[in-house]
């Protein structure tokens, strides 16, 4: 599902579902591509998730990450001088391919 400015009923692709200052957990439905992507670089920006040392990306929801999304989330994992430890969990195989590509393999464990 992309985000539609014009069909706010519409759910966004991805939301905070824990963030304590220590560990964030974030849910991904969907499709994640450049109609959300500004969506997901606000919520990226939300002060609940500037010093999380350990995130959670729950994407077993997730039908499709483009490129830009993925870019996305590997600048918010790596912005720390110690980058945070991420897991991945339920990737399917398009969209772990997608996170490979961008590079997130680097800093990421990944569980089905």
């Amino acid at each position: 599902m992309s985000v539609d400015p014009h069909r706010p009923d519409l759910s966004p692709p991805v939301r905070i579902v824990e963030a304590d200052g220590q560990r964030a957990v974030l849910a991904f439905s969907g499709d994640l591509d450049a109609p959300a992507l500004r969506v997901l670089e606000e919520l990226l920006l939300d002060h609940r998730l500037q010093q999380p040392s350990t995130w959670t990306l729950e994407m077993s929801d997730l039908e499709h990450i483009d490129l830009a999304c993925a870019y996305a989330l590997l600048r918010v994992v790596t912005r720390a001088p110690e980058p945070a430890a991420l897991t991945v969990r339920g990737a399917r195989p398009a969209v772990h391919r997608t996170l490979r590509h961008a590079g997130l393999d680097t800093v990421t464990a990944y569980e089905e």
